[in-house]
């Protein structure tokens, strides 16, 4: 089972982001942890939850950074027993508030992975995106993720962005492999409603000949991709879990959470969370959301499908890809060779 952990806390909001974030809402952080406890122990019950079978922890936001250490530790001490032996336990962690007394708290519960919210190491960038940290900030805190003795670091870097040129993202590629890491997330930077980007849709720019380039430089350098997005030596065992379409517990105000054909929805609005954090919205999933869903994450992942959820009709379709030499197949699962081409194989195979 894997365990998602939302923190909708930030230093700043970044001009593209659609989460559910807060700049001015630290006042609530206390409560917020305490109400964030009472959701667990209501949903713990509500997976049947055995000890150590909590397999992956992943805690997102917002800006996990911006709590300290020992508000999380009640919540580390009510989960300790459901946590497996083999644990991998994820933060995301902005450069500016990951401090090195940080790093140490998350370290000493527990936390065995950091994910940097980096972006890029180009400071016209970072200003552009609205990024409260600096090149100079991002560089030393993956540095002392390391001293503190954090084996598996994890930086994100954004592109497709107005002004993105081979140099700069060739810039932020070298910066990044130059830092002590073994798995970056690249992500084309999307224009969200709600957000201040949602009036300048010019600031996306994406090019297929430059984000393949990208693709390949990194993997070049010995980071092989395994999702549309993912590249490393080590694969986030949380985010394989979610592709491979595993149950999943959603805690906090705007967390997602599965468990079989249901999924749940914490509310997003954080004081009605305090107030009650078991208002809680289902969805009943079809067997046909369920589908649809496993193509999309399959084929944008090395998960692949497996033969035997397709159709007839969609096995044929399959196999015509196979002599296309759009997918391969290993008898049981049909895997994609470009990711970059998974929703249009995905929408073809169930047309």
């Amino acid at each position: 089972m894997l365990l998602y952990i939302h923190i909708p806390f930030c230093d700043s909001k970044c001009s593209y982001c659609a989460f559910n974030s807060y700049v001015d809402k630290f006042h609530l952080k206390e409560h917020y942890m305490l109400a964030l406890q009472t959701q667990l122990i209501y949903e713990l019950k509500r997976f049947d939850t055995q000890e150590k079978s909590i397999q992956t922890l992943f805690i997102g936001g917002g800006t996990p950074s911006t709590v300290a250490p020992k508000l999380y530790a009640p919540i580390f001490e009510l989960l300790g027993p459901y946590f497996a032996d083999d644990i991998e336990m994820t933060s995301e962690a902005n450069p500016n508030s990951a401090t090195y007394e940080w790093l140490e708290g998350m370290h000493a519960l527990g936390i065995n992975r950091i994910s940097f919210g980096t972006q890029s190491f180009n400071e016209e960038k970072l200003k552009l995106l609205n990024r409260a940290h600096s090149s100079k900030q991002a560089i030393e805190a993956v540095q002392n993720a390391a001293k503190v003795g954090f084996k598996n670091l994890s930086l994100d870097l954004i592109y497709a962005t107005l002004g993105d040129t081979k140099e700069l993202l060739l810039h932020d590629i070298e910066t990044a492999f130059s830092l002590p890491i073994n798995h970056i997330s690249a992500y084309a930077l999307t224009i969200e409603e709600g957000t201040p980007f949602e009036k300048k849709p010019h600031m996306s720019k994406e090019k297929l000949s430059l984000t393949s380039w990208l693709f390949s430089e990194i993997e070049k350098r010995g980071f092989k991709q395994y999702e549309i997005s993912n590249f490393g030596d080590y694969r986030s065992r949380h985010n394989l879990g979610y592709w491979m379409y595993e149950d999943y517990i959603g805690a906090g105000s705007g967390a997602v959470g599965k468990l079989g054909m249901e999924r749940f929805y914490p509310t997003s609005d954080i004081e009605a969370y305090i107030k009650n954090p078991l208002d809680i919205q289902s969805e009943s999933l079809t067997a046909e959301d369920k589908k649809l869903e496993e193509f999309f994450l399959g084929l944008r992942s090395c998960v692949g499908i497996a033969q035997d959820i397709l159709s007839p009709q969609e096995l044929k379709r399959a196999l015509l890809l196979v002599d296309e030499a759009k997918l391969t197949f290993d008898g049981e699962t049909f895997y994609n060779k470009d990711f970059l081409l998974s929703d249009e194989i995905a929408l073809f195979l169930s047309s």
